[in-house]
């Protein structure tokens, strides 16, 4: 068994990672192996935390699989995504870890195929049956997607988008913490977007609900993929428009209006919510 690292960038301008359906026939060839006991990940626990093991095959752990998804291919490598029964213990010399730990830990890279490794393997799982008439689903030949052979219904991938917000008020930004966040870290107004509804009203809703602050120039930043569970980050910034802060209680515990000297703790550098960050600092002179 061998361990391989995912930041080779040697070829930067090579496509790191190529989406597959159908699995190889008759591969020789070591392959990468994404495993899950829930939502907590198999990796080395010494050297390179973002190490995934690289085996010919899966059966050479001892482990009993409950499904398996091909992914495809990173940089000529095949990618497989694997389930693990619960009580599952990790072998000698590695670890499960949760996938919150895992994003504040591991490389950029490294969670990037995590994220689809996670994503395809839940979908698999949940899907297993037709949601309209109950009948087992049979995977679709050449597609991401399971059909129901009685009824003729599809199942993809469920992709949920959510919004992100940076908002300014002058020289300073607004930060707000959830209960669920790590101690005394802040981060940003985030929320999913409602049926009918566009992104941009989706962040002036989630705005107002959470923190009782209107917004104008909402802005396109950028997105990011995020499986917890499942979601599209659409990331935005905005500017202050009215009203004073005003946390809802629920989603949101408390928040305030931050300058670049006194920022509290802040989310991991992975995440959409720490570029928003670090992209209001550089443009207010600080180097990130």
């Amino acid at each position: 068994m061998s361990i391989m690292s995912l930041t080779n960038r040697e070829n930067p301008n090579h496509p790191k990672f190529i989406v597959g359906i159908e699995p190889p026939a008759g591969r020789t060839e070591k392959a990468l192996w994404f495993i899950f006991r829930g939502r907590d990940i198999l990796i080395k626990v010494r050297k390179n935390p973002c190490a995934i093991p690289k085996l010919l095959d899966f059966g050479e752990l001892g482990f009993p699989a409950v499904r398996e998804q091909y992914l495809g291919t990173l940089e000529g490598i095949h990618c497989y995504s694997v389930e693990l029964p619960a009580d599952t213990q990790a072998p000698e010399g590695m670890e499960f870890l949760d996938l919150r730990k895992a994003h504040s830990e591991i490389s950029e890279e490294c969670f990037e195929l995590v994220n689809k490794a996670v994503q395809v393997m839940e979908w698999d799982r949940t899907n297993q049956f037709c949601s309209r008439c109950g009948t087992k689903t049979l995977q679709k030949p050449g597609e991401r997607g399971k059909e129901c052979p009685e009824c003729g219904e599809l199942f993809y991938p469920r992709i949920s988008p959510a919004i992100i917000v940076l908002i300014r008020k002058g020289h300073e930004v607004l930060l707000a913490r959830s209960p669920n966040f790590p101690p005394c870290v802040y981060s940003l107004i985030a929320g999913f977007v409602e049926p009918g509804e566009t992104a941009e009203e989706a962040v002036a809703r989630e705005v107002w609900e959470e923190v009782g602050l209107k917004v104008k120039n909402i802005t396109y930043f950028g997105t990011q993929a995020w499986p917890f569970p499942n979601s599209l980050m659409i990331g935005f910034t905005a500017e202050y428009d009215s009203g004073d802060i005003r946390p809802d209680g629920f989603e949101i515990e408390d928040a305030k209006w931050f300058s670049v000297e006194e920022l509290p703790a802040l989310p991991g550098k992975i995440s959409i919510s720490r570029k928003l960050i670090d992209h209001y600092l550089k443009e207010e002179g600080m180097e990130v």
